[in-house]
């Protein structure tokens, strides 16, 4: 209850976040006139003025705009600016690829609007997500585990129990002792040292994943992290840069071109307006000189043109420098120039079908790509019109690119060797998204969109979302859907994000991760941290889940086997026994003593081939090792008691000595057979668990000849026990080592 309500504080303190991030104020129209009032203020209906730098307050539908561009990486994650102008109201499908339409949250880069407001607060697509963060998540598969595990526990400790007193009135038993003797086997049959060999085995991870620059919020996340097979991604700052580069800066013959890097410089370096990230990224060329030009006049970029000018004077030439729409950018050329040099022909079909092809050719490679074109005027033109942007030298294209990271090819490859299945869901259209894939080497398995996702219900998508890798121009909404969906096929789904758009994913994911970089919300909603906007950190800290997984599977498997078969041979031993097979108080001191044992096993080393793929909580797996591997235990705990009564002629504290030496050194010792999959002689146990079980052996061994043993009911067993009890040890390992052999040749889980 008290995780369950810090996570929902969380959730809680990350709306509020949310909310206070919209508490802006914004222009409206009220009775003709402008006023800037509170957007808590304002209704559906208002039309809100916009220019550049304002924060859209709203959603709501273009009116009128001029140069108007919008940044909406809050909600699509992607930095190129859309264009919005008015137009035909879409479907709701196109919410956010809809150029009539602005979303509150995202800001205004360039140019003025007017809209019609028409959802505002908690209505808007950004609102539904604070709406999302205060829903209580789905269960992880970490809780759903524990919760399961828990109630295979119950059924079989209460099936015992209830058999014990059953059997102890039958034979008109005193009810006390029998009392005590079924609530000392419930408290042996349950792991009670579970939790803390959890916690400890996840915050021994949490340190070690903290070295590898991985911050844990909630300890849970380590093992889900390790269980989990699909990891759900956005494209932007993860698989790529998130920052557009120049990548190419092409002529019309296809090759790279210095003089189109020239003249787009010159146009970006000395246009006034404001300038786009396309332009960012092409003055990052800084080696280009701009020192002997001087600016005379500039045609300033508007929607209609879709084009900027500038016109240039070195003292010797007077240039019109144009850089914009390549169909526009062509359209008004009548030339080209290769090498710098004009060409002799003009523009004819030929090489313009050529051009046309490289352009396209560029587009789908996922290139985002601006048309340059320069014309020589006369030293006295005096200004830059509008008609001056005719008859144009075509120099080439200067094509953009949020490049892939180098790092991200190696990690990719290392999760699918690893058995993660990455799927890519990002607002970015498919052209983009695909040659991103391609340069990265992830194969594209299936493709849906957004529009699609939102004409199917959720069983079509639960079909669909196995084979298809690649979601594209989604909403926030229908990122959290393809998560859930994912999670109902029975998959443990990881979601990695940094935007506000991804705060619904990270809440609803089996473990959302997040990176230090990111807004504050997603932070909030994320299970754990990455200090570095790097797959390959992410990769090391799934095989680290792993680790943690694998060694509470260790102690669990212990708990449901070796200790489930003294008990059940206590059970057992009550229906011919004259006397209790073990006092209430022996039954209890065996117990603790077994989970002093066990406390070194989240130091435990796992093998390296167990790290191969994800693990899963496996209740038909555990269930099965019981019932396998425990009736071993039982088998030679009642060859113990026939060796006890026949050979030694045991009387009750004799048998409870014997019995109590021998449950205790075969349920310890068998720690090293059940650790590993592999020979227990290849597989190098942590120092501090070999020593620990041989001290708590030897405890169980020397306790009948203390003064504290004879006050616990034992008596010293004569030597010849001990020779039996080594013979007994050996052949007991043998047998729990070969029946481990084949119950993971025919049970084995992938």
């Amino acid at each position: 209850m008290t995780l369950d309500f810090v996570q929902e504080y969380r959730a809680g303190q990350a709306a509020e976040r949310l909310r206070q991030s919209v508490a802006i104020r914004s222009k409206v129209l009220r009775e003709g006139k402008p006023l800037e009032i509170p957007i808590a203020e304002m209704v559906p209906g208002d039309v809100t003025l916009l220019s550049a730098g304002d924060l859209v307050p709203c959603d709501g539908r273009v009116l009128a705009a001029k140069d108007f561009f919008v940044n909406q990486a809050l909600l699509t994650g992607e930095p190129f600016p859309v264009e919005k102008a008015p137009g035909e109201l879409p479907g709701e499908a196109e919410i956010l690829s809809a150029g009539n339409t602005v979303l509150l949250g995202t800001s205004v880069i360039s140019g003025s609007a007017k809209v019609l407001m028409c959802r505002t607060g908690q209505n808007t697509e950004l609102g539904e997500i604070a709406d999302t963060l205060l829903a209580k998540a789905p269960p992880t598969a970490f809780e759903q585990g524990t919760r399961h595990f828990g109630f295979l526990i119950m059924r079989m400790t209460i099936l015992l129990v209830l058999f014990v007193l059953l059997v102890n009135a039958f034979f008109h038993r005193p009810w006390l002792e029998s009392f005590l003797f079924a609530v000392a086997l419930a408290v042996g049959l349950t792991p009670e040292l579970l939790p803390m060999v959890v916690s400890v085995t996840l915050s021994k991870g949490a340190l070690r994943m903290a070295a590898n620059k991985v911050i844990v919020k909630r300890l849970a996340a380590i093992q889900n992290l390790g269980s989990m097979d699909v990891l759900c991604t956005d494209k932007t700052g993860t698989l790529t840069e998130a920052r557009i580069h120049l990548e190419r800066h092409m002529d019309p013959l296809g090759r790279e071109s210095q003089r189109v890097l020239e003249l787009a410089y010159f146009n970006s370096f000395f246009e006034t307006g404001v300038k786009s990230p396309l332009d960012d990224a092409i003055l990052e060329h800084k080696e280009i000189a701009v020192n002997r030009w001087r600016k005379i006049d500039e045609v300033p970029f508007d929607f209609e043109r879709r084009r900027v000018s500038v016109l240039l004077d070195d003292g010797k030439t007077r240039l019109l420098v144009v850089k914009g729409a390549p169909e526009d950018i062509l359209r008004l050329s009548v030339s080209y120039e290769a090498d710098g040099e004009v060409s002799l022909s003009p523009f004819d079909k030929e090489a313009l079908e050529r051009v046309n092809a490289q352009f396209e050719q560029l587009s789908k490679e996922g290139f985002r790509v601006l048309g340059i074109a320069s014309r020589k005027v006369g030293m006295d033109h005096p200004h830059a019109v509008v008609s001056d942007e005719t008859e144009l030298n075509f120099a080439g294209f200067a094509a953009f690119l949020d490049p892939p990271k180098e790092s991200a090819k190696v990690a990719l490859a290392g999760l699918a060797g690893d058995r993660v299945a990455v799927k890519i869901i990002t607002g970015d259209n498919e052209l983009v998204t695909q040659h991103v894939c391609a340069q990265l080497g992830l194969p594209v398995t299936g493709m849906l969109t957004g529009t699609e996702i939102q004409q199917m219900d959720d069983q079509a998508l639960m079909a669909r979302v196995e084979q298809v890798n690649l979601f594209c121009r989604v909403a926030p909404a229908q990122k959290n859907r393809v998560i859930l969906a994912l999670k109902r096929r029975g998959h443990v789904v990881g979601y990695l994000g940094d935007g506000i758009n991804d705060a619904p994913s990270l809440h609803s994911a089996d473990v959302g991760i997040s990176v230090d970089s990111a807004v504050d919300v997603a932070k909030e909603a994320a299970d754990m941290i990455l200090l570095e906007h790097d797959l390959g950190v992410l990769h090391a800290g799934v095989l680290e889940g792993r680790r943690t997984f694998g060694n509470i599977m260790k102690y669990i498997m212990m708990g449901t086997s070796s200790n489930f078969g003294n008990m059940f041979s206590m059970a057992g031993a009550s229906l011919f026994l004259p006397f209790l097979p073990m006092l209430p108080v022996q039954i209890l001191l065996n117990n603790l003593l077994y989970d002093v044992s066990e406390l070194p096993i989240p130091l435990d080393r796992v093998d390296e081939d167990y790290l191969s793929h994800p693990r899963h909580w496996d209740m038909n797996f555990i269930r099965n090792f019981m019932l396998i591997i425990g009736p071993v235990s039982s088998i030679f705990d009642f060859l113990t008691f026939y060796i006890m009564l026949t050979v030694f002629h045991a009387g009750e504290a004799l048998f409870h000595t014997g019995w109590f030496i021998e449950s205790m050194a075969t349920q310890v010792l068998v720690i090293f057979i059940i650790r590993t999959r592999k020979n227990p002689f290849k597989s190098r146990p942590n120092p501090w668990l070999i020593a620990c079980s041989l001290t708590v052996v030897a405890v169980a061994v020397l306790l009948p000849f203390t003064s504290a043993g004879v006050h616990l009911g034992f008596v010293a067993p004569p030597a010849f026990f001990f020779l039996v009890l080594i013979a007994m040890l050996i052949a007991y390992l043998l047998a729990v080592e070969l029946v481990k052999q084949w119950f993971f040749r025919h049970y084995a889980v992938e």
